[in-house]
C-alpha cells in the first residue's frame, strides 16, 4: 500500500516539476511580453499557478519524506495499526462492519478504507480483539467492539481481501 502511494506521489512530483521548470517559465515569458504587468491578467494567472506549484511540490516532497520513514517492522502485530483489516461490531446499530486502516491518500469511507487520521481510524489504533471503542464523529458518538483483526504483517490475507 505505502509503495503504491509513494509511486503515485513520485509521478505527481515529476509532472509538477516539469510544469514548474519547463512550461511555466515559457508561459510567464509570453505573458510578460504582452506589456504592462500591473494590468496583465495572463501574467497574474501564471504567477498564481507558479505559487500553487511551488507549494504543492513542497507538500509532495514532505509527504514522500514522511513515507520513507515508515518502518513496517515496527508496526504492531497484535493491535490495530496502519495496514490492518479490522472487523467491528457496531454496538449502536447492531451490525458488523469492516474497515481497512490506510493512509489519507487511499482513504475511501464508502469502500471501507479509513485513514489513520480520521476519527474512527485514530480511535482504533492500538486496539486489540475484544476491546470496546467509543468514537466521537461529527454526527455523534458511536460504539464498537473489535471482533477480528489482521495486521499488515498478514499481507497475503489483506491483499486478497482488500477492496480495490
Amino acid at each position: 500500500m505505502a509503495l503504491d502511494i509513494k509511486r503515485r506521489l513520485e509521478e505527481e512530483l515529476k509532472q509538477l516539476d516539469y510544469e514548474y521548470r519547463t512550461e511555466l517559465p515559457k508561459e510567464l515569458q509570453r505573458a510578460a511580453a504582452l506589456g504592462d504587468l500591473r494590468e496583465n491578467g495572463e501574467y497574474e494567472s501564471a504567477r498564481n499557478r507558479q505559487d500553487y506549484l511551488r507549494l504543492r511540490i513542497h507538500a509532495v516532497r514532505k509527504r514522500l519524506a514522511d513515507l520513507s520513514m515508515l518502518d513496517v517492522d515496527r508496526l504492531p502485530r497484535d493491535r490495530v495499526g496502519y495496514g490492518s483489516k479490522v472487523d467491528l461490531y457496531d454496538l449502536d446499530r447492531e451490525i458488523e462492519v469492516t474497515y481497512y486502516i490506510v493512509m489519507s491518500e487511499d482513504a475511501d469511507a464508502e469502500a471501507g478504507r479509513i485513514s489513520t487520521s480520521s476519527p474512527i481510524g485514530k480511535s482504533l489504533l492500538n486496539k486489540s480483539v475484544g476491546d470496546e471503542v467509543t468514537v466521537t464523529i461529527p454526527s455523534g458518538v458511536r460504539h464498537f467492539e473489535v471482533i477480528g483483526l489482521k495486521t499488515v504483517h498478514d499481507l497475503d490475507a489483506i491483499e486478497t481481501d482488500a477492496p480495490a
